[in-house]
């Protein structure tokens, strides 16, 4: 299905493309693709944009509804847009129930949080990385980390890694198991979905 007039059932309004990358890997899972079902997922290239991609998504009439998620560290920034939209916001309940799921750290920590990291070595193993995550973990700088911490900045520290691995993660979790704001933005997905 094209982005034609009146096929938007849902935009989705994300940081970056890895955020894409996970959150169309969650709805393939779930056995539906979004572009078939009238969702568009938009990387704003940055939480900075959010009111604009807001304005420009609320004033477009072929977007019935509009969802997202945010990293915990951007709510206020996320809470001002939507407050200028006319959506109050003051609490994550608030943002919630316009459609707006909170990432504690980030998308990648609530999933390596999910897969726990015997699983993501295990993913890492399977992508060939695990050896350049070896030699990762012996660099000074990383030496006294937590593993869960070695893995989060690896993630990000070559291009296309983060985007890459974004659907491998969430491809390798459970299919009863998905981080909450997740799962939440598929539940709300999937009840606007056409």
């Amino acid at each position: 299905m094209s982005d034609t007039a009146a096929e938007i059932a849902v935009t989705v309004l994300v940081e970056g493309p890895s955020d894409v990358a996970a959150v169309v890997a969650l709805a393939a899972r779930a056995g539906f693709d979004v572009r078939r079902c009238g969702v568009s997922v938009i990387s704003m290239g940055g939480v900075t944009n959010i009111r604009r991609e807001l304005r420009r998504v609320r004033r477009d009439r072929r977007h019935a509804a509009v969802a997202g998620l945010c990293d915990a560290g951007e709510v206020e920034v996320v809470q001002r847009a939507l407050r200028h939209e006319g959506m109050p916001s003051s609490s994550r309940a608030d943002m919630a129930a316009h459609g707006f799921f909170v990432c504690e750290r980030d998308l990648e920590d609530e999933l390596l949080r999910v897969l726990g990291v015997e699983r993501m070595e295990r993913v890492l193993q399977g992508e060939g990385e695990l050896t350049a995550f070896r030699l990762f973990q012996q660099q000074p700088a990383q030496r006294a980390r937590s593993t869960h911490e070695q893995l989060h900045r690896f993630i990000g520290t070559r291009s296309g890694r983060k985007i890459r691995l974004a659907a491998v993660m969430v491809s390798a979790l459970d299919t009863d198991e998905s981080p909450e704001p997740l799962a939440r933005l598929l539940e709300l997905v999937q009840r606007h979905a056409k």
